[in-house]
């Protein structure tokens, strides 16, 4: 758990955060008493009692990736993508090197030639349907970019038990055997 970075991410928003995006930010946190509300000032002020109530944090972002996105401050998104993506790529989730290797020339195979049938590849690496539709949403218009997050999700879920056999095994499943000979291809030549 990287609660030092994910602290950083929250002030490097904060101090992006205008009054108005603030103020609206609070009119969507219904669940904080209106006492409570008056007193928070700034967007760290906020995240900090969204932190008590466990509405987010390190391995929990979701709730903040919507409040952004519903104040229409999809460029803070950014931020929080950047940190999201760091922890991902971080050893704390116990995968050794080589396997994050793999998994990483597999993601470029897949990304250039799975396509719509990702969803069904979604499935049948166990991500719920909630998750699919969270990527769809962000990412509505970008086909490519709904694959990589599929993977890194899969593999935030999985940590350390993720494997490059078990993406292979999926596509295989889901009747995508050409894409998966081309990552097999890719893993051979490595």
């Amino acid at each position: 758990m990287d609660t030092r970075g994910f602290r950083a991410m929250l002030l490097e928003i904060s101090d992006k955060l205008s009054e108005g995006n603030v103020a609206s930010l609070k009119f969507l946190c219904t669940d904080i008493g209106k006492k409570r509300l008056e007193k928070i000032n700034t967007g760290i002020e906020l995240f900090e009692c969204l932190i008590e109530r466990t509405a987010i944090g390190p391995n929990n972002t979701d709730f903040l990736r919507k409040l952004l996105n519903d104040i229409g401050q999809t460029i803070l998104l950014e931020i929080l993508e950047e940190y999201e993506t760091q922890t991902t790529r971080r050893p704390a989730d116990g995968l050794d090197e080589k396997e994050r290797e793999k998994i990483s020339m597999a993601t470029e195979v897949i990304v250039e030639h799975l396509g719509r049938k990702w969803l069904q590849v979604g499935r049948k690496l166990g991500l719920q349907h909630t998750q699919l539709e969270g990527i769809q949403e962000k990412h509505s218009r970008e086909l490519e970019e709904q694959v990589r997050e599929l993977i890194r999700l899969w593999m935030k879920i999985r940590r350390e038990n993720a494997r490059v056999d078990e993406l292979i095994q999926a596509l295989r499943d889901c009747r995508q055997n050409l894409t998966a000979d081309l990552v097999e291809k890719k893993l051979r030549e490595s």
